[in-house]
């Protein structure tokens, strides 16, 4: 007998059934992932990526680019930490730990191939095209990781997420520098050359994301509970996150690296800045890339506290967030490529040369004045967004019937 054997007999998940409130979660980070990379590929001017725009630095950006950077946080952590949950659930549904072990490896396999390939292209559209290994590689990383660690019991896979998300920013001082490229793939991040040569990036360096998955599938229990108290534990959950954001980030003591900006290079201290305004936004502007404490608090704790709001949500949205979120990875393929296919045929049609949307991502790093010209107001980039969640519904709820209708092994891949 695994250590997991028999602990979840008695759920009503073992029916196969879906928790409503996880797709809708789910679907609801995927709208606003969506809005992020549109602006990646319509907004015009220092907002535009690879043109030195931070839009959460307060000497830069206005608040309404700060708002619609800033929102965009909320989706990697919960697409990992949902990863996790996941993971525990289709073992309540009654898999055993070597068949979800063997498909974690074989489903994190073939994610990691899919970021290096379909996905690294459609993001370029250009040969040779630089690998950019963002959140679908860390997910199938933290699918390989879960794959060994639920042979434990799932309180020890709980401690080990813990111990990663509130203790990996003891290892700040060690860099790349010192210890090498595996340094970069695990923690830092950052630039991947071979011969010299740039070739990729570490965008989602994945030990710290293994934590976020683990810290999932160690509170996949609590999504197994009764929805009522299943609501109630997950927001006390999210106030406790919130907290304790508050009280490191108020202090400034652990969990977030000092970074510096501007010619000068000064710490940016929010207790030093000269308006209100500006403290608000360098308090939250805390460090994605690798993900600190500070970061994992703030937005897991904002998604936990609303769900309530996803347990009482009926309508016309809740079908419309249920149905992206039943399909992540559908939409997450087709929408960089009709984002990506929307943005040149806007700007040509605008009057602007689209040549630097193709090799977009070595544009963005090696010859950003390429992308000089380009883009449009905000107004538009929303435009732009509500255009493509229009266009990607139909499909996705194609999609979505399908896979209910259909239990063919590989759609569970798709």
């Amino acid at each position: 007998m695994t250590a997991n054997t028999g602990s979840v007999a008695s759920s009503p998940l073992a029916t196969g059934g879906r928790i409503s409130e996880i797709d809708m979660m789910r679907g609801f980070v995927i709208v606003l992932m969506a809005l992020d990379h549109v602006r990646d590929y319509f907004l015009g001017g220092p907002g535009m990526a690879g043109i030195g725009g931070n839009l959460l630095d307060p000497t830069t950006t206005t608040p309404a680019l700060y708002i619609t950077r800033w929102v965009t946080h909320l989706c990697a952590p919960t697409f990992v930490l949902l990863t996790g949950v996941s993971a525990y659930l289709q073992f309540a549904k009654g898999k055993s730990t070597a068949q979800l072990s063997r498909f974690l490896v074989t489903r994190g396999l073939w994610l990691i191939f899919l970021e290096m390939t379909v996905i690294s292209f459609g993001w370029s559209f250009g040969f040779p095209y630089p690998f950019f290994m963002q959140v679908i590689w860390a997910i199938g990383f933290s699918m390989l990781a879960l794959a060994a660690l639920i042979w434990l019991p799932r309180q020890a896979v709980l401690a080990i997420g813990i111990i990663i998300v509130a203790g990996h920013n003891l290892l700040d001082p060690l860099s790349a520098e010192q210890l090498g490229m595996v340094w970069s793939f695990l923690h830092d991040g950052g630039p991947v050359f071979v011969g010299g040569a740039p070739v990729g990036l570490f965008a989602y360096p994945v030990l710290p994301w293994i934590g976020v998955a683990a810290l999932g599938y160690g509170l996949g229990g609590v999504f197994t509970e009764p929805s009522e108290k299943r609501t109630r534990t997950i927001f006390m959950f999210g106030l406790a996150m919130l907290f304790a954001f508050l009280v490191l980030r108020g202090s400034m003591i652990y969990g977030d690296p000092a970074f510096t900006t501007g010619p000068e290079g000064e710490w940016r201290d929010w207790r030093t800045q000269s308006s209100m305004g500006a403290a608000f936004m360098v308090f939250f502007d805390v460090q994605k890339y690798p993900p600190s404490l500070q970061f994992a608090l703030v937005t897991l704790g904002i998604m936990f506290t609303l769900w309530p709001l996803f347990a009482r949500l009926r309508g016309p949205v809740a079908s419309v967030l249920n149905t992206f979120g039943a399909v992540p990875f559908f939409f997450y393929v087709l929408h960089i490529y009709l984002i990506h296919l929307l943005a040149i045929a806007a700007n040509a049609a605008a009057g602007n040369n689209p040549e630097g949307l193709f090799n977009y991502m070595i544009n963005v790093f090696v010859s950003p004045e390429k992308l000089e010209g380009l883009g449009f107001s905000l107004g538009w980039v929303y435009l732009a967004w509500i255009i493509v969640l229009a266009l990607l519904y139909p499909l996705c709820r194609y999609w979505q019937g399908l896979k209910a209708r259909r239990r063919d092994w590989w759609l569970s891949y798709l």
